[in-house]
């Protein structure tokens, strides 16, 4: 077998992976606030659907915990931003939604389908609840008003650079042992698990390297508000929303994820204003037309092989053509 291909496919992903970093640091020097708050979305949801991809499209899991992921690090910015500098902010809403994946992945990575889904947006809500619960418990008020905020460029290349890691990780995961074990679990968990893969260590690790992801992203996004609540950040849509953009740009691949993320946030800012529900019917159409027509998403397009060209008739072998005719007086 020739690993060339898969060399230059990486290749090709890393330089892509430069450029489209290159592009975006520009943005807020050239362009104004609106088509910088525009990129921000981009670059938010580019990171939660890559990190959702690099573990539910391999194992084909479909977990619809993001928004518990983000909450959580939005939750632990609005806690920790007057007493941590803001990169130890971000990181520590990584690894608190990472430790929280981590106990959830150990109760319900077991299950499979529609109960897997149907855990992981219960969490959801049981999460949101208990932080609402707690925060009247102590503060007899629900939500907190965001005084100390970094500014808008900080914010901004901070969720580029989180969203740069998550391509950045699924790259590296997609070749690594961990990302060979997680789609020998999306194949045939069984027989992962008999050719010695331990299947509940890597799923709970791959859940975990994802949440980490949405928590670092909820962490950087917080302050773009200057009042937080459970109902805003736990809200379901942020999850819904993420799992479809992932469908439909593909979720076994990378590129895919992250082109749907950009054409979605960009119709998602400029419908909002004109049609309110004119981007949901958009982005309901395109997932229908996807589910039918493109069931491997967007990727689908340049991931396609060419169809090898046919023999011609007259390269036929030797063997299928009848053998001469013996000439009549000749000896046998």
């Amino acid at each position: 077998m020739n690993p060339q291909p898969s060399s230059n496919n990486n290749a090709r992903g890393w330089a892509l992976l430069a450029a489209g970093c290159v592009a975006a640091a520009v943005v807020p020097w050239v362009a104004g606030e609106f088509v910088t708050s525009v990129a921000l979305s981009c670059l938010m949801y580019v990171a939660l659907a890559t990190s959702w991809s690099m573990f539910c499209g391999a194992t084909r899991y479909l977990s619809l915990a993001t928004a518990a992921f983000f909450g959580i690090g939005a939750y632990a910015s609005a806690t920790l931003l007057e007493v941590l500098p803001w990169p130890v902010v971000v990181a520590t809403g990584a690894v608190i939604a990472a430790l929280v994946a981590a106990v959830m992945g150990a109760a319900v990575l077991h299950l499979r389908g529609t109960y897997f889904a149907v855990l992981t947006f219960g969490m959801t809500e049981l999460i949101r609840h208990a932080v609402t619960h707690v925060e009247k418990s102590m503060s007899g008020t629900v939500g907190r008003v965001l005084v100390t905020v970094p500014s808008n460029e900080t914010v901004y290349y901070t969720v580029l650079l989180i969203a740069a890691a998550s391509i950045a990780c699924a790259l590296l995961v997609a070749r690594s042992r961990l990302g060979l074990a997680l789609s020998g679990i999306g194949a045939d968990e069984q027989r992962a698990q008999t050719l010695g893969v331990n299947t509940r260590g890597v799923k709970i690790a791959g859940f975990a390297l994802t949440a980490a992801f949405a928590g670092a992203a909820g962490a950087a996004m917080a302050v773009r508000w200057t009042y937080i609540d459970p109902h805003t950040v736990f809200n379901p849509f942020i999850g819904f929303q993420t799992v479809l953009i992932a469908l439909i740009g593909g979720a076994a691949s990378i590129g895919g994820p992250v082109l749907a993320a950009i054409v979605f946030s960009v119709l998602a800012e400029t419908l909002r204003l004109e049609l309110p529900y004119g981007y949901m019917l958009v982005l309901g159409v395109l997932l229908i037309l996807c589910v039918l027509y493109l069931p491997g998403g967007l990727a689908s397009l340049w991931q396609r092989k060419p169809r090898a060209p046919e023999r011609p008739r007259g390269n036929a072998p030797a063997a299928q053509t009848p053998p001469p005719s013996p000439q009549a007086g000749s000896a046998p």
